[in-house]
């Protein structure tokens, strides 16, 4: 088990160090500088603000200049917010983006782990069409859609909930639905077709001939083997996850890295693009690495083979 755990870390590595490096190459290649706007400034202007954020040196240099300040955890000054640096905009927007990724997550596993145990304990029923119907149309509302809609129904019309800020949890509470609502029906197609199955296993049966109460064995005989594959579908989806609060932050003006990454990338802010990107890696390579870790811990057979 721990060699394997060595391996996926060094990979993970691995992968890491290819995304910085793809990213800080493409990032400049893109047309316009840092320093574009609606008037062009003064050659002599331009040139010193070039010279004073080392972008006049050779790409390489540059690339090697990064790859050493990021070695000591520093990500550069920011080219457009002059007062802070990329550290100082990460640690003030990782708070909101982490708050609202893990309310998105944790409503995304209720309501989809409840309406996937439900049609998958009455597959071919009226209920298991209908809650797979439901899923279906949820599928199908990107989060870009559901996000107005959910403005206009509970801000704008019944004022249940604020339209933007992040001043109290409340303002969370309706981009975190935006994000969840897909989410959610995709966690539950795929656990409907786990519990389906698994109902059917011999231990399974067993459990309902002794009588055992329908929770006890959904908790107990079912979940932890039907789960296991919602957790090597959790780290991808947690990609789409991150991705999609980029479009529900700039919707409800939240002041996440989402944020942060859309206008570095409309300004061409190189430092602060690749902070967030580095950022949304680690985020995804650790998900993906905790979802390895977990296959022994649900399933025995993958356990006894990691430690062969």
């Amino acid at each position: 088990m721990t060699h394997y755990l060595v391996k996926r870390l060094l990979f993970a590595v691995v992968t890491l160090f290819a995304i910085v490096t793809l990213v800080f190459f493409l990032v400049r290649a893109a047309p316009g500088g840092p320093f574009d706007g609606e008037r062009r400034l003064p050659p002599d202007i331009e040139a010193n603000l070039m010279a004073a954020y080392d972008l006049d040196a050779p790409l390489l240099m540059q690339y090697g200049k990064f790859l050493r300040k990021l070695a000591s955890g520093d990500l550069g000054p920011s080219f457009q917010h002059k007062d802070f640096s990329v550290n100082d905009l990460i640690s003030a927007g990782v708070p909101v983006s982490a708050s609202l990724g893990a309310l998105a997550l944790v409503g995304a596993l209720l309501l989809g782990a409840a309406i996937g145990v439900a049609a998958g304990l009455t597959p071919g029923s009226r209920l298991d069409g209908l809650l797979m119907a439901t899923s279906n149309l949820n599928i199908a509302v990107p989060t870009i859609v559901a996000a107005p809609l959910l403005v206009l129904v509970f801000s704008v019309s019944l004022s249940w909930f604020p339209a933007g800020g992040a001043d109290t949890m409340w303002h969370f509470v309706l981009p975190a639905t935006a994000l969840a609502i897909p989410l959610s029906a995709e966690i539950a197609r795929l656990l409907r077709g786990s519990i389906a199955q698994v109902r059917l296993e011999p231990h399974v049966t067993t459990a309902l001939a002794k009588g055992l109460s329908t929770p006890r064995i959904v908790f107990r005989h079912m979940l932890p083997i039907a789960s296991i594959p919602l957790v090597s579908f959790l780290g991808p989806a947690t990609a789409a996850l991150l991705t999609g609060s980029v479009v529900a932050e700039q919707i409800f003006d939240l002041p996440g890295i989402g944020r942060y990454y859309v206008q570095g990338a409309i300004n061409r802010d190189y430092t602060l693009v690749m902070g967030v990107t580095i950022v949304y890696a680690c985020v995804i390579l650790s998900l993906n690495l905790l979802a390895d870790i977990l296959y022994g811990f649900l399933d025995p057979r993958i356990r006894a083979a990691l430690n062969d």
